[in-house]
């Protein structure tokens, strides 16, 4: 396999994890954090992109920001709810055992999702109810659907 390397902020400046918008109003995302993720972050685990995640939103079904508090705090998918990824097992019994819920964290380079649904799966949550979108909040934004600060319900 080819080695590839990432691009790196040319400015040496700390990178931005959660996409922004700059004055003009253009989202920016910062692609030189993390480490990029797999698409099959377990044996099991669907993973879903946002076409999947907007039937989710829109039927009410539940869909998990697994980031950090203060990120979630910042924004969020319209009608998300958060469980931070280190609250993942721990918090297993607020999960629907009747749906699939939709968790997502920053994006294709981000972990915190990939952390959530491996302590899951650890403590026994079935595979059939955990989907997983890797394209999370960067590639959502970069597609210029809607976010929602934390806690608004709207979709």
């Amino acid at each position: 396999m080819t080695h590839i390397t990432r691009t790196q902020a040319p400015d040496g400046s700390t990178p931005h994890m959660v996409p922004h918008a700059d004055e003009a109003g253009r989202v920016c995302v910062d692609p030189t954090w993390g480490t990029l993720q797999p698409m099959q972050v377990a044996d099991g685990i669907r993973t879903v992109g946002e076409l999947e995640v907007i039937d989710q939103l829109e039927a009410g079904r539940p869909v998990v920001d697994s980031r950090t508090a203060e990120m979630y705090a910042d924004a969020t998918l319209p009608g998300a709810r958060s469980i931070p990824h280190a609250q993942a097992a721990d918090r297993a019994h607020e999960l629907d055992p009747g749906t699939p819920t939709v968790f997502f964290c920053n994006g294709p380079q981000c972990g915190q999702s990939p952390v959530a649904i491996r302590a899951l799966l650890a403590a026994g949550h079935p595979t059939e109810l955990i989907w997983y979108y890797r394209g999370g909040l960067h590639d959502w934004m970069t597609l210029g659907l809607p976010t929602a600060p934390a806690g608004v319900e709207t979709a």
